[in-house]
């Protein structure tokens, strides 16, 4: 049965570890395919890159990857996917298939632009929470974001136990991952507001908040003054990858 847009691939390479790829959209199918049908290509490795939160993030990072040589099959915020073929061996059997020396030019080229290519795993799947959350709240469209459950959200896209995620998220990055979910949403918040397009009322609903009472009570909690004051005092916000990770 041919794939529609509404249904996703999931692609397991195993070589060492077992990476799945899930919720990827038509358009890239073919990409992939067409990789793993080439005879010189063995695997498709993904690549967790730290800081990644825009669309200007996705373009930065596209031509740096191919800059050093890879050839990317698909990029999205915290992730690349690129082809590896069976002559290189890398040291790091996260990054396995790469060779070692277009790792070490990647890795000084991202951080040359303030990414940070990430080798541990647990720290991989802290990106992935993070830029799954900024993809949802930022970028995601109104009505997903009023009736999914982030527990639900976070399961579907990483295929990982919920209280996983959550207590190593605590533990890696000092803040719950529900505390971390509100602090992206109301950074949000603040972005519409200063957009001046919509009311209050509106931005409630279109975030997920039962009420203006309920956004305004979140909002004072994180911030120390209700919408209206930090409207009013025209605050700077807060980059997306720094949101709730103050030190």
């Amino acid at each position: 049965m041919p794939l529609c847009a509404s249904e996703s691939l999931r692609l397991s390479m195993i070589r060492n570890d077992t990476y799945t790829y899930d919720a990827y959209e038509c358009s890239t199918i073919p990409h992939i395919v067409h990789a793993l049908a080439k005879n010189s290509i063995s695997m498709i490795v993904a690549l967790s890159i730290k800081n990644m939160v825009c669309a200007r993030c996705i373009r930065a990072v596209d031509r740096i990857v191919r800059q050093v040589g890879l050839d990317p099959v698909d990029i999205r915020l915290g992730e690349v996917l690129v082809e590896t073929g069976h002559s290189h061996e890398s040291a790091n059997e996260v990054h396995a298939g790469i060779d070692s020396n277009v790792l070490e030019q990647l890795r000084a080229q991202l951080e040359r632009e303030g990414f940070e290519l990430l080798d541990d795993k647990r720290q991989q799947l802290i990106e992935n929470i993070k830029s799954a959350v900024i993809n949802l709240v930022h970028h995601g469209d109104e009505e997903t974001l009023a009736r999914v459950r982030i527990s639900d959200y976070l399961r579907e896209k990483l295929h990982t136990e919920y209280a996983m995620m959550s207590s190593l998220f605590s533990q890696l990055e000092g803040i719950t991952l529900e505390k971390y979910v509100i602090h992206q949403k109301i950074e949000r918040v603040k972005e519409l507001m200063m957009y001046d397009e919509q009311s209050l009322s509106e931005i409630a609903h279109r975030m997920g908040y039962s009420s203006v009472h309920h956004l305004s009570n979140q909002f004072k909690r994180v911030t120390g003054m209700t919408p209206t004051e930090f409207k009013k005092s025209y605050r700077t916000r807060v980059p997306l990858d720094r949101v709730g990770l103050q030190k």
